[in-house]
């Protein structure tokens, strides 16, 4: 088993670190402070990331993307975690697979200009009544002449604000009938789609969480995304790389920094006439940090490698969602107690990355969800089917 990186990895992970200090995290102040990115910064680092070709690295190369393995994205994503959110999306893409089921007019209507960073897409599957539950939404899609004729509404989507379209789920059985979900193509502004409030949340700062209203709205044939019924297994194949990379690669780069800090600022600090990294309290909070972060790293790559290899990681990549987000908070909770006083205060960034962190323990399916599903598949499965040669 080899772990080491090769120059590649090495050139593509060291490129991506210099962007975000150097072009990123200038900015991360200004959107904390005034809970906005202006377009003309995010156009600005979009064309600076896209010149180096960091833009869409997950999309294969013949749609116009990087081209990386899941193993390579991964490694990339963890770099990602050392930002904030709203940059990630605006300057390195939120392409999500999902429109890899593009087929002919879809392809260059939606697709292509999404990696080229000409359209933005969001998906929208969560609902009021159906959140970490993907299987329990009430938006109907019903077949027509024409097409489809979408009722219902989705809230927290995430982007919402700046989409061009939407990749949005829908049952789409008769009354009566088998449930089954579809998704769709869905371009802002047709008739008969509202968009609804911007719910101000707790971290975030800058990305936008809207409601998503559909009366009617009619669409034709070709905005049906993948196979009639295939869109809730689409789905979870899609949110399944999602919380890999969004939540479970970023929270290790996430995590990282603010080890990073903490251990600086517990070499700094000076308490009864000594460092406090000198006390051996202080010691065990640095300690189970990098411990765990290590673990959670490790579990990422294997759950990626499993994926590359052609094989189903659901049940690793709900661990790795579990361990990642919870070691995040876990770290920096510990690094405000290393800050002290000054980690509770706004001037200081732990106080934002605090806030930041919480949202990881439910987006892409709550931690307690994911437990129940790892539970289940060990009750039918046994423990074997969590070896890692498996």
């Amino acid at each position: 088993m080899e772990f080491s990186l090769s120059s590649e990895q090495k050139l593509l992970v060291d490129t991506v670190r210099r962007f975000i200090r150097s072009e990123l995290a200038p900015l991360e102040a200004r959107i904390e402070a005034e809970g906005r990115l202006a377009p003309e910064l995010a156009r600005a680092i979009h064309e600076k990331s896209k010149s180096l070709g960091l833009y869409a690295l997950n999309i294969p190369e013949e749609h116009g993307g990087g081209g990386l393995s899941a193993v390579d994205t991964m490694l990339v994503e963890e770099q990602f975690g050392h930002t904030t959110d709203i940059l990630i999306r605006r300057a390195f893409g939120n392409v999500y697979e999902a429109l890899l089921a593009c087929r002919g007019e879809q392809v260059e209507r939606w697709l292509r200009p999404c990696v080229r960073g000409e359209r933005v897409c969001s998906i929208a599957i969560t609902e009021p009544g159906a959140g970490s539950d993907a299987a329990g939404i009430a938006t109907r899609a019903v077949k027509t002449a024409r097409g489809w004729t979408l009722t219902g509404n989705k809230h927290f989507i995430s982007d919402g604000e700046v989409s061009d379209f939407f990749i949005v789920s829908a049952l789409t059985n008769e009354p009566g009938a088998q449930k089954e979900i579809s998704l769709f193509l869905v371009d802002k502004g047709l008739p008969g789609f509202a968009l609804g409030k911007d719910q101000p949340m707790m971290g975030l700062r800058g990305t936008s969480h809207l409601e998503l209203f559909f009366d009617g709205v009619e669409l034709g044939d070709e905005c049906l995304l993948g196979p009639r019924g295939e869109g809730f297994k689409l789905a979870l194949a899609v949110l399944g790389r999602v919380r890999l990379a969004q939540v479970g690669a970023r929270a290790v780069g996430k995590a990282s920094h603010v080890l990073e800090l903490a251990a600086e600022q517990a070499a700094q600090r000076r308490q009864f006439g000594q460092p406090i990294a000198d006390f051996q309290m202080v010691q065990q909070m640095l300690a189970d940090s990098v411990i765990e972060i290590n673990a959670a790293r490790l579990m990422v790559l294997h759950a990626a490698w499993q994926i590359d290899q052609g094989a189903d990681a659901r049940d690793w990549i709900s661990m790795v969602k579990v361990q990642a987000a919870e070691t995040l908070g876990r770290v920096v909770d510990r690094a405000v107690q290393i800050y002290g006083g000054m980690g509770y205060c706004k001037e200081l960034p732990i106080e934002r990355y605090y806030r930041d962190a919480r949202i990881y323990r439910i987006f892409d399916g709550t931690s307690e969800i994911h437990r129940g599903s790892i539970a289940r598949s060990l009750r039918r499965h046994g423990a074997a089917l969590f070896d890692v040669d498996r």
